[in-house]
């Protein structure tokens, strides 16, 4: 079996709970066809740089696979069908990162920054 990082944009007019399931959906494909997901990260409700097909938004999420060629062309095939779909790329790696994504590692350390800052602090 092959390693693929797998990044998916849903439109912005599901909800993130149908994203999620969007999510389930193909890690049920997956596994039925003898593969194994190592990595689901929900990146949320994010702008899209341009339009694709009347949506502004989208929601975007990375999947980590270990999986045959077979089942991920599967995945595509089904995601190719799905109206939900705004765009996909599949690509094929040498090995998993299994650690945050950078996405993800921003949103966390902005966070701390945040939750660090008192108002008023360092003012004189």
């Amino acid at each position: 079996m092959a390693y693929y990082e797998h990044v998916l944009i849903a439109r912005q007019d599901i909800s993130p709970q149908q994203a999620e399931a969007l999510n389930e959906e193909i890690k049920t494909l997956i596994e039925g066809q003898g593969g194994h997901i190592a990595k689901i990260e929900y990146w949320g409700l994010r702008n899209l740089t341009y339009r694709i097909k009347k949506n502004r938004k989208g929601h975007y999420s990375l999947l980590a696979l270990d999986a045959p060629a077979p089942a991920v062309k599967e995945m595509e095939r089904q995601l190719s069908l799905n109206e939900d779909v705004l765009r996909y790329l599949t690509v094929r790696v040498d090995e998993l990162d299994l650690e945050l994504s950078p996405v993800l590692a921003r949103r966390d350390r902005d966070r701390e920054r945040r939750e660090d800052f008192t108002p008023g602090e360092g003012r004189q």
